[in-house]
């Protein structure tokens, strides 16, 4: 027996093989069970054409064995095996694939073969301090045995081996101060890790399960009991026909494969075929996680390539308006890096993450159409995200959400569409009003709410801080512009109301300017207005921030002090307009009084706080003297 090097440029390249390559140790299970797959593949493939292969395809297993006493663990296929010229070009030099060899020779054939790099197999070495490989080629009477402790190279001699196939034993490492090795010789640590990349392997992986069973004819004495478990459940759900799968299947899956206690609202199976090639298994939820809207949620798709998976949250599939959506991703085509756990941008991603989005869209559409009342649970849930979708990267994907969000209104007090909305408009109306505030009674009692409902105008509530922000972007919707109720601007006076109020204003220049002047910074101008009914008083906004977006912003911690234009409008119909204009010629001092009171008034209906509430009581108690 001699020790032969590692054919590459350096020990310093194995080492990286070794060390660098990937993130989490644990991946070492996942290279080496699809390597053992793919020995299985081969031989399973070879057996179509070839008579001497006398095994039915039940009888392909991968087995793992534990021995904590030696500190071994070992992973053993009935494959292919290979031959001591096999085991010295597939082991002995680094990056070179047998698999990929096989599957660049059947190109054309109905083959699933995992491995391409080559270097999977050396992932071992980040938990193992010796590696010992015994296999034997099926139809070959030699077995042989390649053996390592890492970058100082290997020995390949002959040896015994029972069976065709191929046995991996791992001399795990002792635990260091930073590591824990151990918990690699624990069967349910190497039972969660099948579970989690390669619960779809299409043969069984099999162990020994050790437990304590009560012992027979005693009541309190335990013994310990070894079984046979298969812990893969090797067929994917999304393999399989939608009209095979059963709503308890799906719902099942998805409460295990994403930790959720409640079923999913909708299941979404999308198998396509073409220049991107994939199966997706999509859940849409019922009610979002704890951390949704916190910073520690990860979104993302599983991700699988030929049945094992490559990452398990992979962000680039969905946008993030789309966030909630959990799911996998299942293709043998995707340009895969080296170590397999991330994936180059390539165009097929970005075909799929396309596709993904389109169809999520889709059966959203499809669920508010055909199930309104899921719908408004799921918009309940996640409908925040979708406006924040609209209002983020600068309005990118508004057009592509505007037939998803759902806002109340004053019809029957439901939440409707905005195509809903347009729908029921009046004749010759061109534009959809909106009202802000902190919940559809407190709008209701907004006195510009009043004349828009005597008119027979449909109202939005928008009672959620990012709704305006999501509304303003987007504009329009299918050439109706927005208008908010309390913006100066509402267009609702004929040409003559307008030429009135236009002289009303003129022939009080003094009396405005005096109020004005009262007020100071907190509005920008006093007028007469026809847009109140009943009320007195309210407050408008100029321009394109509003009163309620002020309040949002000043809200928020880097709050610059941005502020509204506002304009304070006074019924000219009222009774209060008739008084003002009497103490500006015979009371000024009055006046200013009168004036105060009537924009606190009017901040308070805004929702707004007075900037001196004991200066207001003390003014009402001397007018109630």
């Amino acid at each position: 027996m001699s020790k032969k090097q590692f054919k590459a440029e350096s020990k310093k390249l194995m080492d990286m093989m070794i060390n660098s390559i990937y993130t989490h140790k644990e991946i070492f299970l996942r290279e080496l069970i699809s390597n053992a797959s793919d020995a299985l593949d081969k031989l399973y493939f070879r057996s179509l054409t070839d008579d001497s292969v006398n095994m039915n395809r039940e009888d392909y297993q991968i087995r793992i064995g534990i021995d904590k006493e030696h500190r071994t663990l070992t992973i053993e296929d009935n494959g292919c095996g290979m031959s001591a010229e096999e085991l010295e070009n597939n082991l002995g030099v680094i990056a070179k694939s047998g698999s990929y060899d096989f599957k660049a020779q059947n190109n054309n054939a109905d083959v699933n073969i995992i491995g391409q790099f080559g270097v999977g197999f050396y992932s071992a070495f980040m938990v193992s301090d010796n590696v010992t490989v015994r296999s034997l080629a099926f139809g070959r009477d030699q077995a042989y045995c390649w053996s390592s402790k890492g970058v100082d190279g290997y020995t390949i001699e002959p040896c015994l081996k029972e069976g065709h196939g191929t046995k991996i034993t791992l001399h795990i490492k002792e635990d260091t101060e930073n590591e824990n090795y151990s918990e690699f010789l624990e069967q349910y640590t190497i039972m969660s890790l099948v579970k989690k990349y390669s619960d779809f392997i299409r043969y069984p992986i099999k162990m020994m399960w050790e437990s304590n069973k009560l012992k027979e004819g005693t009541e309190n004495e335990f013994e310990k009991v070894l079984e046979e478990r298969t812990l893969n459940s090797m067929i994917p759900l999304w393999k399989k026909s939608k009209n095979e799968i059963t709503k308890e299947e799906a719902d099942r899956f998805y409460r295990e494969q994403f930790g959720d206690w409640q079923d999913p609202a909708k299941m979404i199976l999308s198998k396509v075929e073409g220049s991107a090639t994939y199966t997706a298994m999509l859940f849409i939820p019922k009610h979002a996680p704890f951390d949704y809207y916190s910073k520690n949620y990860e979104k993302g798709l599983q991700l699988y390539s030929s049945g094992v998976m490559i990452m398990e949250k992979c962000a680039d599939l969905l946008p993030d308006y789309f966030s909630f959506v959990k799911g996998l991703v299942d293709s043998e085509d995707l340009s895969l890096n080296i170590s397999r756990e991330m994936l180059q941008h390539d165009r097929q991603l970005k075909i799929i993450a396309t596709n993904i989005e389109k169809k999520i869209k889709s059966e959203l559409l499809k669920m508010q159409k055909e199930n309104r009342r899921e719908y408004e649970e799921f918009f309940k849930a996640f409908g925040t995200q979708l406006k924040f979708g609209m209002y983020d990267d600068f309005g990118a994907h508004k057009d592509n959400l505007a037939d998803l969000v759902m806002f109340p209104s004053s019809f029957e007090k439901k939440p409707v569409t905005l195509q809903e909305y347009c729908d029921r408009m009046k004749e010759g109306q061109d534009t959809i009003y909106y009202a802000c505030g902190e919940s559809i009674d407190k709008i209701d009692l907004l006195p510009q709410a009043e004349l828009i409902k005597e008119k027979g105008f449909e109202i939005l509530y928008l009672t959620e801080n990012v709704d305006e922000f999501a509304i303003q972007v987007l504009a329009s919707y299918k050439d109706k512009t927005f208008t908010n109720i309390s913006n100066e601007n509402l267009q609702l006076d004929s040409d003559e109301e307008k030429e009135e109020l236009k002289k009303l204003n003129e022939d009080n220049k003094q009396l405005l300017e005096d109020m004005k002047g009262y007020i100071g910074e907190g509005v920008t101008a006093v007028r007469f207005t026809n847009r109140l009914k009943s009320h007195p008083v309210c407050l408008v906004s100029e321009g394109a921030l509003s009163l309620e977006m002020e309040k949002v912003l000043s809200s928020m911690p880097n709050n610059t002090g941005v502020k509204a234009q506002v304009v304070m409008e006074i019924n000219k119909d009222h009774p209060i307009s008739e008084k003002l204009r009497r103490l500006e010629e015979n009371d000024k001092e009055k006046l200013e009084k009168y004036t105060k009171i009537l924009y606190a008034q009017a901040r308070l209906i805004e929702g707004l706080t007075v900037d001196n509430p004991t200066q207001l009581s003390n003014m009402i108690c001397e007018l109630m003297i």
